[in-house]
């Protein structure tokens, strides 16, 4: 067994927290798998991996060797599919990091079919609204949403997503509805802090060409896309958010929009990935499916949809 088998057997290890897990997955031996990472230790000088009765888990070094061993064997992976013209015939692992709401609502409903095209695909899905290290990680790819940071990364623009201003029927029968930005004095927000600045952003909206922003009270602080739309639902404050995030609230008279002809400014929407010579035919393959899911949604949601035709960050 070469040294790139026992890299893969040892991320399948790592990924599976099991010698038998990672076994199964690959149709191995367990005596295989755990001789694969038995000379991996041997040839590293190094403990790689943890082992209990109950679960395997990498060491410290172990976690670094893990993160360069999924650099190596994406670049191993990069070079092979260069000489594959089917998409059909991409294999290996894609890690991919998106913001838990887009990754809930949009991507994992629409997954099954992206795996089914491609069977020779395996998929790590992260969801979290928190700004992921994606070398340090090992992450390919990572999906964000509004003004990027100056970074080596390489940008995908993938459109935009229009905001709108929305509050819950209870909360509107118990304040009323504002019709204008100088209107919310009267008013609470539920107040959105950014998970890696912890700044509170202030509400925004555009008039004449121009942007606009204040600052709203509020009584209630969020750091999650999760907490901030259950918050509106329980009435405690209007909200802006993407139009596809409550296209069914609305549906359902639970959220009203309000102050349509002021709505924020839209928010980039883009695909980052690290800064390698040659990117992956999978990680170009999902790009495309990504943009094509985008698009697709932009269909379906006809208020503030996505405008995949849009400026875009990168």
């Amino acid at each position: 067994m070469d040294y790139i088998d026992q890299c893969r057997i040892f991320m399948r290890v790592v990924a599976c927290a099991s010698f038998t897990g990672a076994a199964d997955q690959l149709s191995l031996p367990r005596s295989t798998v755990s001789e694969a990472v038995r000379q991996l230790e041997q040839r590293m000088d190094a403990l790689l991996l943890h082992r209990t009765t109950r679960r395997v888990a990498p060491t410290r070094d172990g976690l670094l060797f893990h993160a360069r061993c999924e650099r190596m064997v994406a670049e191993v992976e990069a070079t092979q599919q260069m000489f594959r013209q089917s998409p059909r015939t991409l294999s290996g692992q894609l890690k991919v990091d998106l913001p838990a709401r887009i990754g809930r609502l949009i991507v994992a409903p629409a997954l099954p079919d992206f795996l089914h095209r491609h069977p020779g695909l395996d998929v790590t899905l992260g969801m979290t609204d928190r700004a992921v290290d994606l070398v340090a990680h090992g992450v390919d790819c990572v999906l964000r949403v509004g003004p990027l940071p100056d970074s080596s990364l390489v940008a995908r623009g993938l459109g935009q997503l229009p905001l709108i201003n929305v509050a819950s029927a209870d909360y509107l029968r118990r304040h009323g509805t504002p019709e204008h930005p100088c209107d919310l004095d009267e008013h609470l927000a539920v107040l959105y802090a950014s998970p890696t600045s912890g700044r509170v952003e202030p509400w925004e909206w555009e008039d004449r060409g121009g942007v606009h922003t204040r600052r709203v009270a509020g009584r209630v602080t969020v750091d999650s896309a999760e907490a901030y739309i259950a918050c509106c639902l329980a009435g405690l404050g209007l909200i802006q958010v993407p139009a596809y995030d409550v296209q069914d609230e609305i549906a359902r008279g639970q959220l009203v929009e309000v102050m349509p002809a002021f709505r924020a400014e839209p928010m980039p929407i883009t695909l980052l990935y690290p800064d390698r010579r040659q990117v992956s035919a999978r990680l170009r393959i999902f790009g495309d499916w990504l943009m094509a899911l985008i698009a697709r949604e932009t269909r379906r949601h006809p208020i503030g949809a996505f405008d995949a035709g849009g400026r875009s960050s990168g």
